[in-house]
């Protein structure tokens, strides 16, 4: 279950953004490819984050699809899963373009006067 270790890298992050203030919502992007158990991830990420600055805060997960560019005929084709031929001409010759994203995009902290966002 590689959901605990993407858990704590992820932690890792937010600790490091919130600078000890306490956080209160998470918001990732996270790429199909990640294949990424979000039963398993809350719950990886809810004990990583116990008793830290992070403990009980909110996890918006965006999804990414996949997505790859033919480098024969410039098409692009989307799916939920690896895309190994092009949907427009059936080459194999493909760029990723997203899908195997991991980002933090944000982090809302709560301050005793104010709340902020932090990107």
């Amino acid at each position: 279950m590689h959901e605990f270790g993407v858990a704590a890298a992820v932690l890792d992050a937010v600790e490091a953004r919130a600078a000890g203030r306490d956080v209160r919502a998470v918001r990732l992007h996270v790429g199909a490819l990640q294949r990424l158990d979000r039963d398993v991830f809350d719950a990886a990420f809810a004990m990583v984050a116990d008793g830290g600055v992070a403990a009980g805060a909110a996890l918006d997960v965006v999804e990414v699809a996949v997505r790859v560019r033919c480098r024969g005929c410039a098409a692009t084709t989307t799916g939920d899963e690896l895309v190994v031929a092009c949907g427009t001409c059936g080459a194999h010759d493909l760029d990723l373009l997203a899908g195997d994203d991991l980002v933090l995009e944000s982090i809302t902290l709560t301050d005793t006067r104010t709340e902020q966002e932090v990107g």
